[in-house]
């Protein structure tokens, strides 16, 4: 009988240690919870809110270059630990960030073989969860090369997906609506309309030596796609041992997806440590008419960058209170096929005609800056070359802005632009940039993972399909609900450079092709003028993906609001409740609506401006005309 109980309890201990029992972790507010776990050798995981699957049981793991690290697992040590801290930003929508999130570590050891070990640590917050692999130091797993991240995120339902396809060029393509189940390979953030009261997006979060995130649909489960090496590998880890995050965020409104601050909370504190040269702004550029053919970047009788016609805009910004002046084609390498020949670029050499030492004179006397632009035709070992000289330069002439460009899918050696090469380049640049006390505005870069908490002087990025495509797309432009679906997808990995302001809307170079919207939706200048570009905190009154959007945002140090806008092809009318403007004050409410019969199509120019007193109890009722918009200014006393 003894032989017999020390048998059986010998079963129990070893069915206890091959089946794990499953892990939980739930958010701060109790709303979502993770659940981790191993079976038959396979790590997974789920998420839910409430009773309700959000990612159903979803693998985990990868494939090396010398072998699966992916269906030989046992769960091994699981710790926790909890954050709530809240951190100031320099600048951006919000001055003060909360980040509130319960964590579970969960270590997966191999049964068999090298018996090697990975950790996966979870992060849940109240409006999401994120997980990231961990691979700590043990000899059988140093250098190493990742071929392929098996990452499941699989969705309970065929829900409708916002996207566009993967390895579109510079992400410069138009987000489309389908279900989940008929799209092909995607870029992210992808974001996702599940119900009426579940809205979620998927994306990178902390993008550092690493490739980027695509999505390969199968039904409704997506998996990573990791842009490769031109030699097949995926990541080589090297220098980190950290995945980027995968973030899913979730919300109970569409809303809820652009209040959300994951994607800075999942990136690594700021390592600049004095930031007060960091000042965003507006500015103005020669830009437009090389956009619509009427002036070149080469040198030659229509050359656009000229010293004439550069104090013509410097002249421009100081009289209308904008910060720099942006002046693209100045620099010897234009003359060529730059996109085949961007070696041939100099970030240093001035053409004859454009004067940028005393340019930069020039523009400080009158309180403005010149921003330099560097398109590096996609010659990026150049660039990176020429990086310590031209940055130097800048510094000494008081420049403090660059606009980079990478017109050219490929990199060195023809590496993809997003592969892990990529994402080095363009971070080497911003910590580059940031010992030389410039900001980067990066134009055709990566996609945005919240990485300006760690390095706020990345100030603004494209990766997304900007406003030039109205001068040249002969499609027509960009579609009007093009700008309400930006903040749902591109929009949640940091500040977008759309260039927008254009008043425009004749174009000879391509007739037809114009801005898709009235001049409502880019109102009138006076307002362009007295926006400010630092906030204090932001809400989103009205949200419906690809739909409408409006944001309300207090500006930083004051108790002044302001406003904006936005509509697809479709008018609205919608009700703004003024209750958060501070109570027992009365504001003046300058509001800038779309005029009678406005009409992005054919007539885009009615606009009417009025000016009244409201307060916290005050709802406006707004009409946005199609393809129309409406900017307010709410002033404190």
């Amino acid at each position: 009988m003894k032989r017999l109980l020390f048998f059986a309890l010998m079963c129990l201990m070893v069915s206890t240690i091959a089946f794990a029992k499953d892990v939980k972790l739930t958010s701060p507010d109790g709303s979502l919870t993770v659940t981790v776990g191993v079976n038959g050798g396979k790590a997974w995981y789920q998420v839910n809110r409430g009773s309700e699957i959000v990612i159903g049981r979803s693998a985990l793991g990868f494939v090396l270059k010398d072998g699966d690290f992916k269906d030989n697992f046992k769960q091994g040590k699981v710790t926790r630990a909890s954050l709530d801290e809240t951190w100031s930003q320099p600048w951006g929508e919000d001055a003060q960030v909360r980040n509130r999130y319960n964590e579970l570590r969960v270590r997966l050891q191999e049964r068999s073989g090298a018996k090697r070990v990975l950790d996966v640590v979870f992060r849940a917050f109240d409006d999401g969860v994120a997980f990231r692999y961990e691979f700590p130091e043990q000899p059988s797993l140093k250098q190493f090369v990742i071929m392929d991240e098996v990452t499941q995120f699989a969705l309970p339902t065929d829900a409708q997906a916002w996207s566009i396809p993967a390895l579109t060029a510079y992400y410069e393509g138009i987000y489309t609506r389908e279900p989940l189940s008929q799209k092909g390979k995607m870029s992210g953030p992808v974001a996702l309309e599940v119900n009426d009261s579940l809205f979620m997006a998927i994306m990178d979060a902390n993008l550092t030596d690493y490739s980027t995130m695509n999505f390969a649909p199968s039904g409704t489960t997506l998996t990573v796609d990791l842009v490769p090496w031109q030699n097949g590998d995926k990541v080589r880890m090297e220098n980190i041992r950290v995945t980027p995050w995968r973030a899913v965020i979730i919300g109970r409104t569409a809303a809820d997806i652009l209040l959300s601050r994951m994607a800075l909370n999942l990136n690594e504190p700021c390592k600049i440590a004095d930031t007060s040269w960091l000042k965003p702004s507006k500015y103005v550029g020669i830009w437009w008419a090389l956009q619509k053919q009427q002036w070149t970047w080469s040198q030659g009788d229509r050359h656009g960058a000229t010293t004439a016609n550069t104090k013509r805009y410097i002249d421009f910004a100081a009289r209308h209170g904008l910060g720099g002046v942006l002046v693209e084609g100045w620099n010897y390498g234009w003359d060529t096929d730059w996109t085949k020949h961007g070696d041939g670029f100099s970030f240093t050499k001035a053409y004859p005609d454009y004067d940028l030492e005393g340019l930069c004179r020039y523009a400080a006397e009158r309180g403005v800056r010149i921003i330099a632009h560097n398109e590096t035709g996609g010659a990026a070992q150049n660039y990176e070359n020429q990086l310590e000289d031209a940055f130097t330069l800048y510094e000494s002439l008081g420049i403090n802005t660059v606009k980079t460009g990478y017109v050219n899918s490929h990199f060195y050696n023809g590496e993809l632009q997003h592969s892990q090469w990529g994402i080095r380049h363009f971070r080497k640049v911003i910590e580059t940039a940031a010992r030389h006390h410039l900001m980067i505005v990066n134009h055709e870069g990566a996609m945005p993972s919240g990485i300006q908490r760690t390095w706020p002087n990345l100030i603004a990025t494209e990766s997304m399909r900007g406003q030039e495509y109205n001068a040249f797309d002969r499609r027509g432009g960009n579609p009007p609900y093009h700008e309400c679906i930006l903040p749902f997808t591109r929009g949640l990995g940091g500040p977008m450079d759309f260039t927008p302001g254009i008043f425009e809307y004749r174009n000879d170079a391509v007739p037809g092709t114009h801005p898709q919207n009235t001049h409502e939706h880019q109102p009138a200048f006076k307002f362009i003028e007295d926006v400010p570009t630092n906030w204090e905190r932001t809400l989103v009154p009205h949200a419906a993906m690809g739909k409408y959007v409006t944001y309300a945002r207090q500006e930083r140090g004051t108790d002044n609001w302001y406003v904006g806008s936005v509509t697809d092809g479709q008018a609205r009318d919608l009700e703004l409740s003024l209750d958060f403007l501070a109570d027992g004050v009365r504001y003046t409410a300058i509001i800038y609506e779309d005029g009678p019969d406005a009409d992005y199509r054919d007539n885009p120019y009615p606009m009417t401006i009025r000016r009244l007193d409201v307060d916290r109890s005050t709802v406006l009722h707004l009409h946005l005309a199609p393809g129309g918009g409406a900017a307010i200014q709410l002033l404190a006393p």
